[in-house]
């Protein structure tokens, strides 16, 4: 995890650079703090994927390109075998598989999501531009948006508009299973 996070945050700051935007000034674009902008590119502090995502729209990349490095080359569909999605290790809370990392020009990016359920109901929050739905398929997941907890269960879904905080913990002793679509 820790060297794909040095990676991701290399290309972070080689974006930037490209665009010649300052780090500054991609704080401002992203709504946060300069001194957290700057911890993300130091490598040394997990990047929220809502971050990557917008970092992403904002140089007009596709958010693979960000996470490995690669532009995505297929352009009429993607299939993704079950559990060969990219895996996107790089926060401690949630396990990511993106679920289309190789289709080029995506109106959405969708992933499946682990929550563990050995996180004792901690819950950090993030919001990002956009809207997020998210769909369970196992387990039990307590959702706090906005400050208003919610619980899916399996089946259950929600819409939601992803500006507003956001943060989720699996709940029993069951990991919580989600497919997550984050719409710009």
């Amino acid at each position: 995890m820790y060297e794909q996070l040095k990676q991701i945050s290399q290309r972070l700051i080689a974006l930037r650079e490209v665009e010649e935007i300052t780090a500054a000034e991609m704080a401002e674009k992203l709504n946060i703090d300069p001194k957290i902008y700057e911890e993300y590119e130091s490598g040394n502090v997990d990047i929220p994927v809502s971050i990557l995502y917008e970092v992403a729209n904002i140089c007009n990349v596709e958010l693979t390109a960000l996470l490995s490095g690669e532009e995505p080359k297929l352009k009429i569909y993607q299939l993704v075998r079950k559990g060969k999605g990219l895996a996107v290790d790089r926060r401690k809370e949630y396990k990511y598989q993106n679920l289309a990392y190789n289709l080029s020009n995506k109106g959405a990016e969708p992933f499946l999501v682990v929550v563990p359920a050995d996180r004792k109901g901690e819950i950090s929050t993030n919001a990002h531009a956009g809207q997020e739905f998210d769909y369970m398929l196992e387990g039990t997941l307590k959702l706090m948006l906005n400050g208003q907890e919610l619980i899916l269960n399996e089946g259950d879904s929600i819409y939601y508009d992803s500006s507003y905080p956001h943060g989720m913990a699996a709940v029993g002793d069951k990991d919580a299973k989600f497919i997550a679509v984050i719409l710009q």
